[in-house]
C-alpha cells in the first residue's frame, strides 16, 4: 500500500533534567535508561496516510440543489440529517431478516444494524447468490405493501429468554446475555415476527417507499468478528426516502465504479496482487514504480526542507522489543506470528516507531541539539483477515511515513504547529483541501497517568487553536498510548477518508 505520511514525535522540557522514554506501553523496560542524562521528556508520534479504507463512502452533498434535480447534483440526506431516514433503514433491516425467514424457514438470525448508506443482516443460513436476493427483495415488497404495524414490546429477561428459545435462535441468545438491562425491548411486524431491538422504527412498513430501496450485495462475516465462529452469510441493502433519492445514489456508486483504484491500476498496469505470493501483498510494476517514485522524492525533498533527518530500518526485530513497546499487549491481534531464529524469536514489524525510538537513544543528546526530527518511508506487515482485504486500502504489508521529533517542553506547540502545517502543504499537492479535523481523546484501554494525558491532549488542541482549524471531540477514540489529532480528506465524489494522523505522547522523567 503506497501512502504519504507525515509522523511526528516531540519532547518537552526546557528546565527540568528530564529524559525521553517511548510510552507504548510497560513491558520488561523503558526504551531509554533512566541513568541517560538528557534535556528532553516527551514524544508525539503523527502519522499521516494519503490512502484510507472505507467500505460504505458518504454520498455527495450539494449544498445549492437544482429545483429540477438530476441524480448528479441531488442533496442527498444522511441517517444524521435525517431522523425518518434512520428509522426507514433500521426497519428495512427487519423487513429484510422477516423476509429471510419465510422463504428460508431454517435460518438463524444474528444482527441488523442500519449503516451510512443503508442496512444489513447477518444469517446463518445456506450460501445465498444474486438470484436469492432478487427473491428476498420481492417477499420484502409484499411484507411492505401489507402495511403491518411495528409495535414495542417491554418484556421481562427471563420471559425474552423463553421467547427466544422457543424458536431456537442460538445468536439471540448470545446477544441477550450482552444486554444489561432487567427490562428487554423488542419490537414486533405485525404479529408474524419479531425481534431484540431498541428502535427507532417507522409506524408501518407502508411508511416505506419499496421502489427507493435497494438490496446491493451478498457477503461472509464471522461472528462478531471472530474468524474461529461460524461464517455468516451478510446481506447489504440500502434504502432511501424516495424513488429519486435512490437514483441519485446509484449514480454515485456508478461514478465511484469509474474511479476503483484497483480496475483502474489494471487498465493502467500499475500494479497487481498474486495469489501466488499471498493475499493484501502489493506488487508494484514499472508505470506504478515510477508513480511511486515521484511520489516518494517529493516525500524526501519536502521532509529535508522541513528540517528532517531521514532513516531507513529493519523490517524483523527480536520479539522482546514488542513487548517492550507494548504492541504485543495492545496490538497482538494485527500482527504476525513469531518466528524462531537460532533460539531467538523475532518479528516482523507491524509499526516504525520502537525502531526510531532506538536511534535516539544510541547516543547522548545536548538540549541544544532539539527539536530533532526523524522520518522513514517504513514498510511494515499487519495481519488482516482475508476477508477484509480491500485493493490497495487493506492489505498485509505497506509503506508509510512515518517520523518522530524529539523536542523540549516550550518548542511542543510550535512542532505540532510544524506538523499541520506540513500535512497541509502535502495534502494540498495532491488537490486535497477540504478537511474534517477531529481530535480525539483518551479511550477506555490505554496507558499513562491522567496529568499525562491532558497535558498530551492540551499540546494537541493548542496547536489546532493555533492553526486557527475548527475541530471536533471524539471522545475515547485515541490510541492507547496517546491523543491524536485525525484529518479526513473529501474526494471528487464528496466521500470522505481518514487521512493523516498526529498522535501526542508526552513523558517525563527526572534523572
Amino acid at each position: 500500500m503506497s501512502t504519504i505520511t507525515v509522523a511526528t514525535t516531540l519532547s518537552p522540557s526546557s528546565n527540568a533534567p528530564l529524559i525521553a522514554r517511548c510510552r507504548f506501553g510497560f513491558g520488561s523496560g523503558s526504551f531509554l535508561s533512566s541513568t541517560t542524562k538528557q534535556k528532553c521528556a516527551s514524544t508525539i508520534n503523527t502519522t499521516a496516510t494519503i490512502l484510507a479504507v472505507a467500505t460504505h463512502p458518504s454520498v455527495s452533498v450539494n449544498p445549492n440543489p437544482d429545483p429540477n434535480p438530476n441524480p448528479s447534483h441531488l442533496v442527498l440526506p444522511s441517517n444524521e440529517s435525517s431522523e425518518r431516514l434512520l428509522r426507514i433503514r433500521h426497519t428495512c433491516a427487519h423487513v429484510m431478516a422477516m423476509a429471510v425467514q419465510k422463504l428460508y424457514p431454517d435460518a438463524k438470525v444474528t444482527i441488523g444494524p442500519w449503516i451510512e448508506n443503508g442496512f444489513y443482516y447477518d444469517f446463518d443460513m445456506e450460501p445465498l447468490t444474486d438470484k436469492d436476493l432478487k427473491r428476498i427483495k420481492k417477499e420484502m415488497d409484499r411484507i411492505i405493501g401489507r402495511n403491518l404495524p411495528l409495535q414495542r414490546e417491554e418484556v421481562s429477561r427471563d420471559e425474552a429468554y423463553r421467547r427466544i428459545s422457543a424458536l431456537n435462535e442460538p445468536y439471540k441468545l448470545e446477544i441477550l446475555e450482552t444486554i444489561k438491562e432487567d427490562s428487554i425491548s423488542i419490537y414486533h411486524i405485525g404479529d408474524e415476527w419479531w425481534d431484540l431491538c431498541a428502535g427507532p422504527h417507522v409506524e408501518s412498513t407502508g411508511n416505506i417507499n419499496k421502489k427507493a430501496v435497494e438490496l446491493e450485495s451478498i457477503a461472509g462475516a464471522y461472528w462478531r468478528g471472530d474468524e474461529n465462529k461460524p461464517m455468516l452469510q451478510r446481506i447489504y441493502g440500502t434504502a432511501w426516502e424516495n424513488e429519486e433519492q435512490l437514483k441519485a445514489y446509484l449514480h454515485f456508486k456508478e461514478e465511484a465504479k469509474r474511479r476503483d483504484h484497483r480496475r483502474i491500476g489494471q487498465d493502467l498496469d500499475l500494479f497487481s496482487i498474486q495469489d501466488d505470493a499471498g493475499g493484501g501483498l502489493v506488487f508494484w510494476h514499472p508505470k506504478g514504480a515510477i508513480v511511486r517514485h515521484i511520489i516518494e522524492d517529493f516525500w524526501k525533498k519536502i521532509h529535508l526542507k522541513c528540517g528532517y533527518d531521514l532513516l531507513y530500518t529493519p523490517h524483523v526485530a527480536k520479539a522482546d522489543l514488542w513487548k517492550i513497546s507494548g504492541h504485543l499487549d495492545f496490538y497482538k491481534e494485527n500482527m504476525y506470528d513469531q518466528m524462531n531464529i537460532e533460539d531467538e524469536l523475532y518479528q516482523l514489524r507491524p509499526m516504525n516507531c520502537p525502531y526510531h525510538i532506538l536511534v535516539y537513544k544510541s547516543k547522548l543528546h545536548s538540549y541544544r541539539d532539539f527539536p530533532i526530527r526523524v522520518a522513514e518511508l517504513g514498510t511494515v506487515y499487519r495481519y488482516e483477515l482475508s476477508g477484509s482485504l480491500h485493493g490497495l486500502f487493506r492489505v498485509r504489508g505497506f509503506t508509510q511515513d512515518d517520523a518522530h521529533i524529539f523536542c523540549l517542553d516550550d518548542q511542543i506547540k510550535d512542532e505540532i504547529r510544524g506538523v499541520l502545517d506540513l500535512t497541509e502543504e502535502i495534502l494540498l499537492q495532491f488537490g486535497f483541501d477540504k478537511y474534517e479535523v477531529n481530535l480525539s481523546t483518551r479511550p477506555e484501554k490505554a496507558v499513562g497517568d491522567d496529568d499525562i494525558w491532558e497535558k498530551a491532549t492540551s499540546a494537541l488542541e493548542d496547536a489546532l487553536d493555533d492553526k486557527g482549524w475548527t475541530y471536533q471531540i471524539d471522545d475515547g477514540g485515541g490510541a492507547f498510548y496517546g491523543p491524536k489529532i485525525d484529518i479526513k480528506i473529501e474526494d471528487a465524489l464528496g466521500r470522505k477518508w481518514q487521512c493523516s494522523t498526529i498522535q501526542a505522547i508526552l513523558d517525563f522523567i527526572n534523572f
